[in-house]
């Protein structure tokens, strides 16, 4: 098994929250209050490196021809992509190279950003931070609420916490600048090597252009953002949105996302200290239970993030979800399933998404050799 099975030597690894709470200010203390419904660290176990994956390099017949069936009977710009992190092969679809919209999951590459600095010593997650007023941004923001007078007093800890298992914006936002902005994830991303994959301006400049608006921090406000976007006319929004998906800042090749989750869980990216939280709080993950967690069976086991974009009439720029799954033998899967435009209804592209689990799911229990 591998950086995500056995147990080993013990860590400190932040409690996972039951988000109800907020982010703050741009210094990095070294102390910070508990934030409510989130847990002090604890004493957990983590496996033992793994060694390098088997030299396997063809894929199953049966589960590409699976896979390609998929893809077929799909309508839209979307991509696939498997990575088998111990049998060594990968079944891509014909859009597995092409540069999708992430959208929220991006936040992963933030939260590596913060793994790669806390590994230098440049990082902990018991800072403290203070998410203000000014830090506020947009759509999914539920520390938002706790957001009064100055501030609300947090962890970066915290921060992790929220942005990866609710998707919280502005906790994602705000841990984007504790590590250092957008040119510290792309710098991340480049000494990495982890491909094609690009890291967008943050969230307020990528939804506004997204929506074909100029923000304003006015926006942050409720539902002051929906009520700008629709006074904008049908055709500077749906000017907007092509410019978006034809040329994502944000965008990724499913492809790189597989083989950067595939190197994270074999321990190449980051110490096991560091891959050991990165995963367990991707595991605590509450969004997507109908995507890639709702064809999984019994015994397997899913850490992920998923991503959705914005709509415009029946259309859809970026509905995803990437991760690792884990079978109940311990074999596991990096996986990206991301449609970067498409006018299915939101019923059949989470049906998408769950097909290409339970192709994997049924090649690993036989139905699929």
């Amino acid at each position: 098994m591998t950086a995500y099975g056995r147990s080993a030597r013990s860590i400190v690894v932040i409690g996972l929250c039951a988000l109800v709470s907020s982010c703050g200010s741009t210094s990095r203390p070294s102390a910070g209050a508990q934030a409510p419904g989130v847990s002090a660290p604890v004493e957990v176990s983590i496996p033992i490196p793994a060694a390098a994956p088997p030299a396997r390099k063809v894929a199953p017949a049966q589960l590409t021809s699976a896979i390609d069936a998929i893809a077929r009977n799909f309508d839209g710009k979307f991509g696939i992509a498997i990575r088998a992190v111990d049998e060594g092969w990968t079944v891509a679809s014909p859009g597995a190279r092409l540069r999708l919209p992430q959208q929220s999951v991006s936040k992963l590459w933030v939260a590596m950003t913060l793994m790669d600095l806390r590994d230098q010593g440049k990082a902990r997650l018991d800072d403290a931070v203070l998410v203000r007023p000014e830090d506020l941004t947009l759509f999914h923001q539920p520390i938002a609420m706790l957001v009064k007078g100055a501030g609300y007093q947090t962890t970066v800890g915290e921060l992790l916490t929220r942005a990866l298992t609710h998707s919280d914006n502005t906790a994602n936002d705000r841990l984007l600048t504790y590590v250092g902005g957008p040119i510290a994830v792309r710098a991340m991303i480049e000494r990495k090597q982890l491909g094609d994959i690009r890291f967008g301006p943050g969230e307020r400049l990528l939804q506004s252009q997204t929506a074909g608006l100029n923000w304003d921090q006015s926006m942050a406000k409720g539902n002051s953002f929906e009520l700008a976007r629709s006074r904008l006319s049908p055709e500077v929004r749906a000017a907007a949105l092509d410019t978006y998906v034809n040329d994502p800042p944000d965008g990724a090749a499913p492809l790189a996302i597989a083989d950067a989750i595939s190197r994270l869980a074999r321990g190449e990216l980051f110490t096991e200290t560091s891959t050991r939280i990165l995963l367990d709080t991707m595991g605590a993950s509450v969004t997507g239970r109908a995507r890639l967690r709702a064809a999984l069976p019994a015994g397997w086991k899913i850490a992920h993030k998923t991503g959705t974009g914005q709509d415009l009439g029946q259309r859809n720029a970026g509905f995803n979800d990437v991760g690792l799954l884990t079978a109940p033998d311990g074999r596991r899967y990096a996986i990206a399933v991301m449609i970067g435009d498409s006018r299915r209804p939101i019923r059949e592209r989470q049906q998408l998404i769950q097909s290409v689990a339970a192709a994997v799911a049924g090649y690993v229990g036989g139905g699929l050799n």
